[in-house]
């Protein structure tokens, strides 16, 4: 979320590769329904499950981090596009480390934000795509968030997870995922840290009992201790923390995917 450091650029998603895998990988430009065009990077199994992710970065949008988690899912068989944000104020171009996102998130609404998950979402649905069957999306930090709110608009998504996000209103006093919690059509995963610098354990319970109140199917988990941006490869001290939300996030996965026929 805007103001809070996430992950450092020469960060590592903290999951072991699996080295021999048979995956293919490509950058794209992808089309939204509002003629916004956006940078996205796809990894995928050659022989998958036609199960599919959209990777939602945090407040920088698109770099090494998430074409790397990209890649982490195509080797476990789910076939992932990442996406960036900023295709409307800063074009598709590659950036360097000194890209002043912070300007981008300021001029990035929501709504725009969904408007280019559809098309991810549709891109994953595609040939080109897998012709993915059930699709999810996992956010990260502002990403996390837009995950969640990602659950309540038409995607037809079978489920959303989110690590670390804000589930409380907007800085604009928009509603955020806990206001709109009843509007919710796909099970949630939010997996947090109880040390987290932007978001309090109180604001996470109050996630978790809105979803409840509105029969949201969802599991939260906290990890005592661990901070923001937890899920790094740098945070040794957090490794545990880190492996237990990677599995949480398969086993959602695995869970809410139908069975093929």
């Amino acid at each position: 979320m805007p103001g809070t450091l996430c992950h450092d650029l020469d960060s590592d998603p903290p999951i072991p590769p699996i080295v021999g895998a048979a995956i293919s990988h490509q950058d794209l430009v992808l089309e939204a329904a509002d003629g916004n065009r956006f940078a996205a990077f796809s990894a995928a199994p050659d022989d998958g499950d036609a199960v599919g992710v959209v990777v939602l970065p945090d407040v920088r949008g698109l770099y090494r981090f998430y074409r790397e988690l990209a890649f982490r899912f195509a080797e476990r068989g789910v076939h992932a596009v990442a996406i960036d944000y900023f295709g409307r104020t800063a074009g598709v171009a590659s950036r360097d480390d000194e890209f002043p996102y912070m300007e981008h998130v300021a001029q990035t609404a929501p709504e725009q934000v969904q408007t280019d998950v559809a098309a991810a979402v549709d891109w994953l649905r595609s040939e080109e795509g897998g012709h993915c069957r059930a699709v999810f999306t996992v956010g990260f930090c502002y990403g996390g968030r837009n995950s969640w709110l990602a659950a309540t608009d038409d995607h037809g998504l079978a489920g959303a997870v989110g690590f670390y996000g804000r589930p409380g209103p907007g800085r604009d006093g928009s509603p955020g995922p806990t206001q709109r919690a009843a509007e919710m059509r796909a099970p949630i995963l939010a997996l947090m840290g109880s040390a987290d610098q932007a978001t309090t354990v109180e604001e996470v319970e109050e996630f978790d009992q809105a979803l409840t109140d509105a029969g949201v199917e969802h599991e939260v988990r906290i990890y005592e201790g661990a901070p923001h941006s937890f899920f790094d490869r740098h945070y040794e001290e957090h490794a545990d923390a880190s492996a237990d939300a990677w599995e949480r996030t398969l086993a959602f996965i695995a869970r809410f995917s139908p069975v093929a026929t």
